[in-house]
């Protein structure tokens, strides 16, 4: 069955804190809803947490690095799940219940199969 990345742009908020218990707990209940599907995933810490990094020269070239995201907007990338589902239907659907659709937007990618 094929997998897709549902990646969050959301408010760019820290998961960890007491004032996201409440968002937290409708992520909660996504997760135990969506359990069937859901693969893997992960929540971001905040974008100031962020390094960037890029290769100057290309391949070989000098790394380097710069606090903070690679661009500043109005929603950030706060997290993902990884979803086995079957088809792009299936997982849209899915991606529109998950909380960071209410307020954000959720993209939904097919995922490379390398191993087949």
């Amino acid at each position: 069955m094929p997998q897709y990345a549902a990646i969050i742009y959301a408010s760019d908020v820290d998961p960890t804190r007491p004032e996201a218990a409440e968002m937290m707990k409708d992520y909660d209940e996504f997760g135990a809803g969506a359990r069937a599907v859901i693969r893997g995933g992960a929540a971001l810490y905040p974008t100031a947490t962020a390094t960037t990094v890029r290769v100057t020269g290309g391949k070989g070239g000098d790394i380097v690095t710069s606090d903070g995201p690679y661009a500043e907007t109005k929603e950030a990338l706060t997290g993902f799940y990884l979803l086995e589902c079957a088809d792009l239907d299936e997982a849209v659907q899915v991606a529109a219940r998950i909380p960071g659709a209410w307020d954000g937007a959720i993209e939904v990618r097919p995922v490379v199969d390398f191993g087949k």
